[in-house]
């Protein structure tokens, strides 16, 4: 199994409290999702996340198909961090970790995901040809829209980063 990850940073110009607030509850995924994907929560037990919250979800991996994704939301440090993991779904392994930390000017939100395919070596194939650029996508979508949403850091003041293997 080959692991891959991409990490993400956006400074922004919020409190930690607002921070919070917009990412522990799961209903907002939605608003920082590409509609082509055509994601929708199928069960969510609650409004604000927890540890062992179970969310289950309904995503477009190709034009007409569509697979159940299921995560369970784990290590929650409230104002802090918490961690989604895929308990069933599109990858074989999906472990992403959210972390804010207040700074000067706002909020640095920061992403780690470290994310693995079934399907072996057409997984390794499907990652060079679509999966990983699939990934920028929605990174950058969201990114985006957190921006229009809170505002965000001058592009010469702080660059992106957001490698990937």
């Amino acid at each position: 199994m080959t692991l891959h990850h991409l990490s993400q940073e956006q400074v922004l110009p919020i409190s930690l409290d607002e921070a919070w607030e917009f990412f522990s509850s799961p209903r907002n995924l939605d608003a920082i999702t590409p509609p082509e994907l055509g994601f929708r929560i199928v069960h969510c037990p609650s409004e604000k996340m927890h540890d062992g919250q179970i969310i289950e979800y309904r995503v477009k991996v190709a034009p007409a198909i569509w697979v159940p994704w299921v995560t369970e939301i784990k290590s929650v440090d409230a104002g802090r961090s918490f961690v989604d993991e895929q308990r069933f779904g599109p990858y074989k392994f999906w472990h992403h970790r959210h972390t804010f930390e207040e700074i000067d000017g706002g909020v640095m939100a920061r992403d780690l995901v470290h994310y693995a395919l079934p399907f072996g070596p057409f997984g390794a194939v499907a990652h060079g040809v679509f999966v990983r650029r699939k990934l920028e996508r929605i990174f950058a979508f969201r990114r985006q829209v957190l921006e229009e949403r809170f505002g965000g850091i001058d592009a010469t003041q702080r660059s992106p980063r957001m490698p990937y293997s």
